[in-house]
C-alpha cells in the first residue's frame, strides 16, 4: 500500500522525482522507520508489495529503490534483474536482516546492501551518495583542500542526525576542524570552488547550511574577524538550522504558503535548533545566538522570541541578512533561486524596518567585491 504519492501536477511530478525515495518492504515497522528518518531530507513512497510498486514507480520513477530482499514478485523471478528492467537507472539498496558477504556475487547485483538494523546517518549517507553521485565525484577533481572541505562537512553534517536521534550532544571540534578548510578558503578569499562544487546536490538543508557558513565567514572576514571568530561564524552557520532534521518534508519543502499549523512546525525548527545545541557543554556563546536568533528581526516581528532593536547584537544581525540571503538565492525543488541583485533589492526595499541597512550596505559591497575579478 502507497503511503506518499507523486503530485499528479506534471512540472511537480517531474520535480517530485529529483527527491523521491521508494521504500519496497512487507514489514510495516520498518517502512514507517525508513520514513520517519528521511522525515526532513527526501519525500518517501513506501509500498508493502513488490508488483504494486513496480506498477507505480515505471510511470513516476524515484531517484532511489529501496527492496527488500524478502519483497518478491507475485509470479517469481529474480527482483533485483526485474526492477532494474522497469526502473531503468534508478539506483537499488538491497536491504536485508543478514550481512551483506552471505550474498556472494550476488552483492553485485545492487548499486548498495544495508544490513538491518543500520544508523539513520547510515541511511542517508548511502541515498545521498547514489542520489548525487555525479555531484559528489566532481569533488575529486577539486583540489585537495577545496574537496576537503565539502567532504568533510557534509559528513559532519549528516552525522549530527544520529547525535539528534540518540539525544547525544555534538563535539564542537569535530565541527570547527571540519569548517576548518572552508574558514581557510574564505580568509584567502578562495572560496567560491566551495559554493560552485555544491551546486545540483539535493540535500538542500545541507547545501544551505554551507552557503551560510561560507557567506557569514565572509561576513566577519569583510569586518576584520580572525581565527576562532571566523571558526565560530563558519560552524555557527553549518548549525544553525540542524531542527529542521525534525520538520517533515512536506512542511519543509512546499510550494507556496504554509497555512498557520504547518508555519507553527516549520517555526518549531529555532528551539529544537537551540534545545539540542544547549546539549553540547563547550559550545561557544555566539553558536547558540546564530542559532536562536537568525529569525528575529528589529521591528519585533520575527520569532520565536520577538526580539526588537538593541535586544539583537551584531551577530544576529549578520546571521538574519546572510540566512535572509541564503533562502532568497537558493534553488528549491519549488523554485527557481533569485539573482543575488535581485534579493539584495529586495532585503533592501522590503525590509528596511526587519534587517540592519546598514550591515546590509557593507553586505553588498562585500558580495560586489568578491565578484570582481582580481587584477
Amino acid at each position: 500500500m502507497m503511503a506518499a504519492a507523486v503530485s499528479s501536477n506534471p512540472d511537480m511530478a517531474a520535480q517530485s522525482r529529483k527527491i523521491l525515495v521508494a521504500v519496497v518492504d512487507a514489514h510495516p515497522g520498518h517502512r514507517q522507520q525508513v520514513a520517519s528518518a528521511l522525515t526532513s531530507f527526501y519525500q518517501v513512497a513506501t509500498f508493502d508489495q513488490f508488483d504494486l510498486a513496480m506498477d507505480t514507480l515505471s510511470r513516476t520513477p524515484p531517484c532511489v529503490v529501496l527492496l527488500d530482499e524478502k519483497a518478491q514478485p507475485r509470479l517469481g523471478g529474480d527482483p533485483i534483474a526485474l526492477a532494474r528492467k522497469l526502473l531503468k537507472g534508478v539506483p537499488i539498496i538491497r536491504t536485508m536482516a543478514r550481512p551483506p558477504s552471505q550474498l556472494g556475487s550476488a552483492a553485485f547485483d545492487t548499486d548498495a546492501c544495508l544490513e538491518k538494523p543500520y544508523r539513520r546517518s547510515t541511511l542517508i549517507k548511502t541515498i545521498s551518495g547514489l542520489v548525487n553521485k555525479s555531484v559528489e565525484a566532481g569533488w575529486e577533481n577539486l583540489a585537495p583542500h577545496y574537496k576537503e572541505s565539502l567532504r568533510r562537512t557534509v559528513d559532519s553534517f549528516n552525522n549530527i542526525s544520529d547525535l539528534i536521534d540518540k539525544g547525544e550532544p555534538l563535539v564542537y571540534q569535530e565541527i570547527t576542524e571540519a569548517c576548518g578548510p572552508l574558514v581557510d578558503a574564505v580568509s584567502n578569499h578562495d572560496f567560491k570552488v566551495i559554493l560552485n562544487g555544491v551546486k545540483g546536490h539535493d540535500n538542500y538543508s545541507y547545501v544551505h547550511s554551507l552557503r551560510v557558513a561560507t557567506l557569514l565567514s565572509l561576513f566577519g572576514h569583510t569586518i576584520g574577524l580572525k581565527g576562532e571568530d571566523l571558526s565560530l561564524l563558519a560552524s555557527g552557520g553549518l548549525l544553525h538550522d540542524i531542527g529542521k532534521m525534525t520538520i517533515p518534508h512536506e512542511v519543509l519543502n512546499k510550494p507556496g504558503r504554509l497555512d498557520d499549523g504547518e508555519l507553527q512546525v516549520m517555526r518549531s525548527h529555532v528551539p529544537k535548533s537551540v534545545d539540542y545545541l544547549k546539549l553540547c557543554e563547550s559550545l561557544p556563546k555566539g553558536v547558540l545566538t546564530i542559532a536562536a536568533q537568525h529569525h528575529e528581526k528589529l521591528d519585533g516581528q520575527g520569532y520565536p522570541s520577538g526580539l526588537r532593536g538593541s535586544q539583537l547584537n551584531e551577530l544576529a544581525r549578520m546571521a538574519s541578512i546572510v540566512d535572509i540571503f541564503g533562502a532568497l538565492t537558493d534553488r528549491r525543488v519549488y523554485k527557481e533561486p533569485m539573482s543575488p541583485e535581485d534579493a539584495l533589492a529586495l532585503m533592501s526595499e522590503r525590509m528596511g524596518g526587519e534587517i540592519d541597512q546598514s550591515l546590509l550596505a557593507l553586505f553588498r559591497a562585500m558580495l560586489l567585491d568578491a565578484a570582481t575579478p582580481s587584477a
